[in-house]
């Protein structure tokens, strides 16, 4: 016998020094961290793919839309921009158009909430929208949207007279007695697919991530402005301090509902107060 390592036991083999080169190193799977950098880059492709798929995919379409706009020898402020178009000069098939229109453009928002479910979370209750407290969320809601209405209208008004927004016509629809019910629908479909996706979705996956709070609420707030665009720069930078607010109220109370009612309430006041207004008072805001 000599002095040193003991003889490993019968039928086992010898243990060797691992090397980079050696095939004795550990595999790369059994690294510490390696399954969550994995995780993470999935998580970011799943980003990717949501907003690819919904309200990415609309800012770059607006971005192009703007570019087309400055390029042309029509100012920016002689321009027009109509927010629900109309689809058809035929009533009742104008109709489905827009009920399937509607229809679709909330398929994002059932995708955002079925990932946001997975391992067995409820995601409506993970971003906070659900009916847990109705008349708090309500009075918030209403809130922000007198917060962010009263002081939009002045933005408005302001980058018209600037000539950095176009003229927004907020429907195009003939007053069809389904016209109003249509408009609140739309409003409904346009605030569940902004604040779920860009905000509740988002800042959560963000949060996955671990991007910092000021990074997240940023990141939220240009999507919204960047959707935008075709508005015109000066609407476009009013969407984003817009989506500041939102983000950082989200991140605080981690609901998405009092957003929703919010969101709503604005777009119902300014879709359906668009056809019930008088001429001279649209005139006067500069829309129609």
């Amino acid at each position: 016998m000599h002095d040193g390592d003991p003889a490993p036991p019968t039928g086992a083999p010898a243990a060797r020094p691992a090397t980079p080169t050696d095939p004795g190193a550990p595999a790369a799977a059994d690294v510490p961290g390696t399954d969550e950098a994995r995780a993470r880059r999935r998580l970011g492709a799943e980003v990717w793919i949501v907003l690819g798929l919904s309200l990415g995919q609309s800012g770059v379409y607006a971005l192009l839309r703007l570019w087309d706009r400055l390029t042309r020898e029509v100012p920016l402020a002689q321009q027009q921009a109509t927010l629900n178009p109309q689809q058809s000069d035929r009533p009742w098939l104008d109709l489905a158009y827009q009920l399937v229109g509607i229809a679709f453009a909330v398929v994002p928002v059932v995708l955002a909430l079925y990932l946001l479910s997975a391992h067995g979370r409820r995601a409506t209750r993970l971003i906070g929208l659900d009916g847990a407290r109705p008349g708090r969320d309500l009075l918030a809601g209403l809130g922000l949207a007198a917060v962010i209405g009263i002081p939009g209208l002045g933005l408005y008004l302001a980058t018209r007279a600037l000539g950095l927004t176009v003229q927004i016509n907020p429907s195009g629809l003939e007053p069809y007695w389904w016209a109003v019910p249509v408009l609140v629908l739309s409003a409904l479909q346009n605030a569940l697919l902004e604040e779920v996706v860009a905000v509740g979705y988002l800042l959560e996956r963000l949060r996955a991530l671990r991007w910092g709070v000021p990074a997240m609420i940023v990141a939220s707030a240009l999507l919204r402005g960047s959707y935008h665009l075709y508005q015109g720069p000066g609407m476009a930078a009013g969407n984003v301090v817009m989506g500041l607010l939102f983000a950082g109220w989200y991140l605080r109370t981690r609901r998405v509902m009092p957003l929703v009612v919010a969101h709503t309430a604005l777009d119902v006041v300014s879709f359906v107060g668009f056809a019930v207004l008088p001429d001279a008072w649209l005139e006067w805001l500069g829309v129609g």
